[in-house]
């Protein structure tokens, strides 16, 4: 959507009017399906007008910076109570979430490691119950 300050010729009445884009406006314009809201005249022209620049730039980056380190804090923080009540079993993850399933492993200790899409849609097809969270590397930034 782009904002217009239009003026009309006729009776020289400068109003507001939002288009889908600069396209838009012409091709209306054209058509004659743009005409002023006082006189109803459809001479009208466009005004030349600033862009809207946000003098809040800097605060919002530092708004938006902020909440990414809560947001970063918050997985951190689960990534650390899942590492301390479950059992890390890296790139087996697939083997051994069947074992617990099927009965050949009666841990009561849930696990969490490493599995593809592809092993997830396979767990899921067979009824097993998965769950995929987001996870930090300590070493990112």
């Amino acid at each position: 959507m782009i904002k217009y300050q239009l003026n009309c010729i006729s009776c020289k009445n400068t109003f507001d009017s939002w288009f889908a884009s600069s396209k838009e406006f012409e091709k209306l314009k054209k058509m004659k399906l743009i005409n002023c809201n006082i006189c109803n005249s459809i001479k009208i022209e466009k005004s030349i007008m600033s862009p809207r620049i946000s003098s809040n730039l800097k605060l919002n980056k530092q708004k938006s910076f902020t909440k990414m380190n809560k947001v970063k804090s918050k997985i951190k923080e689960f990534q650390s109570y899942v590492a301390k009540n479950f059992k890390y079993v890296g790139e087996n993850f697939t083997y051994e979430a069947r074992s617990i399933h099927y009965g050949k492993n009666k841990s009561k200790k849930g696990i969490y490691g490493n599995a593809s899409s592809k092993d997830i849609k396979e767990l899921k097809d067979e009824g097993i119950e998965t769950s995929q969270i987001p996870w930090i590397d300590d070493k990112e930034n």
